[in-house]
């Protein structure tokens, strides 16, 4: 992606995500081939795939290239000529006005140099940051920059150690690059996390343009003039390739052949991809035209609220190998949401809060600062930015008594229950009912007043209640965009009995109405009656204090004991000099013991000189 950054000249910032870092299962996976046990399986390629890569080609390839003959790579074929060669000179050129004569001499198949203009393109700084990343994977990444990017754009690729501990990060690094042109590496002090140690990258580098790259990535040819070229275009905008996938067990490179999807997020602030909506697809008039997008791998928005853009180049692709599951922890994430939401998203947040109620818990740090940043850069709302910017998502209500858990009256310690299996397919799976937890997450549903829906809002795209016809069970189906109408099945005031699926646990199912309590909903918020989950996070967050405040008073015991033996080993060798001293003197056994080395001394020339 791309932002304009201030120094003694225009600089701007390409980056492709952010992160946190989050990342999740983003395109719909391909069926792995399968193994084969003692063999390296080869995807054969498809007739398409085939047909793709011969429409690359052209019609013909050029015969091998002979830098030695007249007129290759466009040189100009200057003859000394006399007498009846230079005649046919002329001839040639009285007869087509050209010097068809030198034209013969040239080669019907020769190259030419290229044409572009190095200076039209700013340069640009690739920074890598990484954290005990594997050899391969982060070398591969390495090499993908440097043999796809133009050699005149590429001014050099930083790699930012963040304090890896995994020994062949270390000196077989630093040997490996050392070969390796344009390529520095510098080492963190100690953990920063990815932003920091992308900002340690920059603040070294000397590219006109930042790009910043995942350290497990691979890039395709002429993935990198689009997003300068756009750049230069517009200097306020942040620029993102089209990210593919690289299957992390087999790296099959998946790709995408459809149209690129753009970023969004669910207000519990976790990164979402969506297809390019209908306004958007107005928007532009071309399908190599960029593709504005609310926000991107890391989050992001706040470029739009303080001036800039967020765009996919969809003539721009780098593969991405997205891991089985995050290789270490993310210990402040939830801290960099909470911050994110203070500093930009105004009354929005209580949203964010809602969904997760343990995040009004989490320390933040002081954000006064960035507060003062945000008024000193003038920046829009938060509410301008969802009219504006994203106005597909959909903004909840969550008024009082219409949002949290969903309770039955009869059975008042169960809820509404969704936890589907699969977090790449959120709809489709039963709802159930389940102990009442008040932690929010597949508990948490809406009441939509206007739609007259019950959401499964905690995630996007959101996912609504809906009644099964068949099996009178209640289902969750993608929720209609704003602008679309509500089905029927989706559309309720609902009067739900209790009945048992078919693994025995409750569920709510339709039936005919009655005055029954388990016909009687209601929704609880976090009041008098769900503070027992705030208070099991303070205890729980006061039984870590405690052990913590232990773990330092058995340290403080130790550092004693550590103290105390240090001083009896003083006294030890306080008793070993004075036998050495009493050895050299050969005076007798017994002598009043002295306490140090030089008291010693003076003992030693009083027993002499008697």
């Amino acid at each position: 992606m791309a932002l304009c950054r201030g120094r003694n000249r225009s600089k701007f910032i390409v980056c492709l995500f952010g992160a946190s870092i989050v990342v999740y299962y983003i395109f719909n996976r391909h069926n792995n081939p399968g193994d084969i046990v003692g063999t390296s399986l080869r995807e054969v390629p498809t007739e398409q795939d085939i047909a793709n890569e011969m429409l690359k080609k052209p019609v013909y390839d050029k015969p091998p290239l002979d830098l030695n003959a007249l007129g290759e790579m466009g040189r100009a074929v200057k003859l000394n000529l006399v007498g009846e060669e230079k005649k046919k000179e002329v001839e040639s050129i009285n007869k087509h006005q050209i010097n068809t004569y030198v034209s013969d001499m040239i080669s019907l198949h020769r190259s030419l140099p290229e044409r572009w203009n190095p200076l039209s393109l700013p340069s640009t700084s690739v920074v890598i940051a990484f954290y005990n990343e594997a050899w391969s994977t982060l070398l591969r990444t390495v090499h993908s920059v440097l043999e796809t990017s133009p050699n005149l754009l590429l001014r050099e690729v930083v790699l930012v150690d963040d304090y890896s501990d995994r020994a062949h990060l270390k000196e077989p690094l630093e040997n490996y690059i050392s070969s390796l042109k344009k390529v520095r590496l510098i080492r963190a002090r100690k953990r920063e996390g990815l932003v920091r140690a992308r900002l340690l990258g920059a603040s070294i580098a000397t590219g006109d343009v930042l790009t910043f790259l995942d350290c497990h990535c691979e890039c395709h040819e002429g993935w990198l003039e689009p997003l300068l070229h756009r750049i230069k275009e517009k200097p306020s905008a942040v620029v993102c390739p089209v990210i593919d996938v690289i299957d992390w067990n087999t790296f099959q490179y998946l790709g995408n052949p459809r149209e690129p999807h753009i970023g969004g997020f669910d207000w519990r602030l976790v990164f979402t991809w969506h297809p390019v909506p209908e306004y958007e697809q107005k928007h532009r008039h071309s399908p190599i035209d960029v593709i504005r997008s609310p926000t991107m791998a890391g989050g992001l928005f706040a470029i739009w609220q303080c001036g800039g853009s967020l765009e996919i180049h969809p003539c721009s692709h780098v593969g991405h190998v997205f891991p089985k599951k995050a290789p270490y922890s993310r210990g402040k994430a939830l801290a960099n949401s909470v911050r994110a939401a203070e500093v930009w998203m105004d009354e929005y947040k209580e949203l964010y809060y809602h969904r997760n109620p343990h995040a009004r818990l989490e320390a933040f740090g002081d954000v006064t600062d960035r507060r003062k940043l945000r008024t000193q850069l003038r920046c829009k709302d938060f509410k301008w930015y969802l009219e504006n910017i994203y106005p597909d998502i959909h903004v909840p209500e969550d008024r009082p008594g219409m949002f949290g858990m969903l309770k039955n009256r009869g059975m008042s310690s169960y809820c509404f229950d969704y936890n589907p299996p699969d977090d790449n397919n959120l709809v489709g799976h039963r709802i159930i009912l389940y102990t009442c937890h008040g932690m929010g997450q597949n508990q948490f549903f809406e009441y939509s007043s206007e739609r007259s829906e019950i959401r499964y809002n905690t995630r996007e795209p959101a996912g609504c209640a809906a009644g099964d016809a068949v099996s009178t069970y209640l289902t969750v189906h993608l929720c209609k965009k704003p602008r679309q109408p509500v089905p029927q099945d989706q559309k309720f005031v609902l009067r739900e009995a209790v009945d048992k699926t078919d693994n025995g646990s409750p569920a709510p199912a339709l039936r005919p109405c009655s005055d029954h309590a388990n016909q009687k909903w209601f929704f609880e918020e976090r009041g008098a009656a769900n503070q027992t989950p705030i208070l099991w996070w303070r205890e729980r967050e006061r039984e870590r204090e405690r052990e913590r405040e232990w773990r330092r008073e058995r340290e403080r015991v130790r550092e004693r004991e550590r103290v105390r033996e240090r001083e009896r080993e003083r006294e030890r060798e306080r008793e070993r000099e004075w036998r050495r001293v009493r050895e050299r003197a050969g005076g007798p056994k017994t002598h009043t013991q002295v306490q140090c080395p030089y008291a010693v001394e003076i003992a030693l020339v009083i027993f002499t000189r008697n």
